[in-house]
């Protein structure tokens, strides 16, 4: 229950193959592999198997298709991931979300649609 927070907040901290800072602001399309952080603000399309971590005070708006998502920022538009999204405190989250794996965590404000593809698996959090 209480660990999954913490293991979020540890996979962003985690190092990343790169990491676009909070002084950083980047516009375009981006591709990767491995594990990319976004700490500043993106504009544009993201297309990877790898995984994308979206920091807390990160800020992307655009297309993202990725296999792993874990969210603390903000995200305005649609997401497709083949494998897992993870969303958490104080991640916003706007717009349809694709995955077969979703855990969204207290706290997170999330609007849009969600489709459940593959595994269709949901962890729901409980908290007294």
């Amino acid at each position: 229950m209480f660990g999954e927070k913490d293991r979020a907040l540890k996979l962003v901290d985690e190092e990343a193959t790169t990491v676009l800072e909070k002084e950083a602001e980047f516009e375009g399309k981006l591709t990767f592999a491995g594990k990319v952080q976004i700490k500043g603000k993106f504009r544009g399309e993201v297309f990877s198997d790898g995984t994308l971590l979206i920091g807390e005070g990160g800020d992307v708006s655009g297309t993202i298709d990725v296999d792993t998502l874990i969210v603390q920022g903000t995200v305005l538009g649609n997401i497709k991931a083949k494998s897992r999204i993870e969303m958490h405190p104080p991640a916003i989250v706007k717009g349809d979300i694709t995955a077969p794996s979703l855990v969204i965590t207290e706290g997170v404000l999330f609007e849009g649609n969600c489709s459940m593809n593959q595994l269709q698996k949901v962890q729901v959090l409980e908290f007294s």
